[in-house]
């Protein structure tokens, strides 16, 4: 039986209270740890620009990145009238963040954002492949990282918090998934949308509750 967010453990209280604003990840912006990379690689906007137009391979990839999570970021945004919440980039190791996080009655949901613009994407129950190319562990990485946000949210809530992953792709010429991809939703960017009707499994003090839990980054401390 899911205990109440009101139950005793302080969740209820924290509601009241946000974080102090040097752990708030609300204020945290899409692809925020990409962009911290991106400055640290390159901290003048000159550098930036030579990097941009020499076309480093490690920097592009950032800034590709950093693209697709703005774009996945605006299609969140319009969940919020139908009560979702959303938070990015939250850092669970130097190297190491969850796109970001998606919180509403229909539950939890981490997404991994992978902008492969223009590419054809298959997707397995393991390893996904572009272009034809090789595999890459993006199912498997959703999945450890559902894994490690429901830790977190399961320990500071105190009830069960069920967590599933999410893949985004954004703008990918053909999108195939395996059917025997269950556990790990695999969608274009657009189909986000398609999250916002679900319902029955956060009430809204849960909702808040979960929010609460999240968006203080003392949450994720140990996390990994």
């Amino acid at each position: 039986m899911i205990r109440s967010a009101a139950s005793p453990g302080g969740v209820a209280s924290r509601l009241r209270t946000p974080p102090p604003s040097d752990y708030d990840l609300a204020s945290r912006r899409p692809g925020q740890a990409l962009r911290e990379k991106i400055r640290a690689d390159c901290p003048s906007l000159i550098q930036r620009s030579l990097a941009w137009a020499l076309r480093r391979p490690e920097n592009a990839s950032w800034r590709t990145g950093l693209r697709g999570e703005r774009i996945v970021s605006r299609e969140l945004a319009r969940l919020r009238r139908h009560g979702w919440r959303t938070l990015h980039s939250i850092p669970l190791s130097p190297t190491w963040d969850i796109d970001h996080l998606l919180i509403g009655p229909g539950g939890v949901f981490s997404i991994n954002t992978k902008h492969h613009r223009g590419k054809t994407v298959w997707v397995g129950d393991h390893v996904a492949r572009i272009n034809h190319g090789e595999g890459q562990p993006y199912p498997r990485s959703s999945r450890r990282e559902a894994a490690v946000v429901k830790k977190v949210l399961d320990r500071g809530c105190r009830f069960a918090v069920e967590v599933k992953p999410v893949l985004v792709f954004v703008k990918p010429a053909k999108l195939t998934v395996q059917p025997s991809l269950q556990d790990v939703r695999a969608i274009e960017n657009r189909e986000l949308s398609a999250l916002s009707p679900l319902a029955g499994v956060l009430s809204p003090e849960q909702v808040d509750a979960v929010y609460a839990v999240a968006r203080d980054q003392r949450s994720w401390t140990s996390a990994v």
